[in-house]
């Protein structure tokens, strides 16, 4: 962290150290601190990075609760905004709106609905 902090110096960058966070991958990683421009860095279990959340098992789990909490309240919001069901509206709406909540960054081979 210090070589990073001397580079970024040399380059006149300067790093946002509050959005700066740690993630301790492992079960056997003990969970030290590290400090960049003499701040702590927060350390953090789950990140979202691209629209993808990552955890620190690296497990695709949380992520998908998420894309179905997601789809679930634009579903919630279809039902209660549109008067006329028409099939036709309906399934145009679930095609733009809803799925591809679903099928953003979802892994194949998992199966969600």
């Amino acid at each position: 962290m210090d070589r990073l902090q001397i580079w970024a110096n040399e380059w006149q960058m300067t790093f946002n150290v509050d959005k700066c966070k740690t993630m301790h991958f492992g079960y056997g990683n003990k969970d030290m601190e590290y400090l960049l421009d003499n701040k702590v860095l927060a350390s953090v279990n789950c990140e979202k990075d691209l629209g993808v959340w990552i955890t620190d098992d690296l497990k695709p789990v949380y992520h998908i609760t998420e894309a179905c909490k997601k789809t679930n309240r634009m579903l919630g919001l279809l039902k209660r905004t549109i008067v006329h069901k028409d099939p036709y509206i309906l399934v145009t709406l679930y095609k733009s709106l809803v799925r591809s909540h679903l099928e953003y960054c979802v892994l194949r081979g998992h199966r969600i609905i």
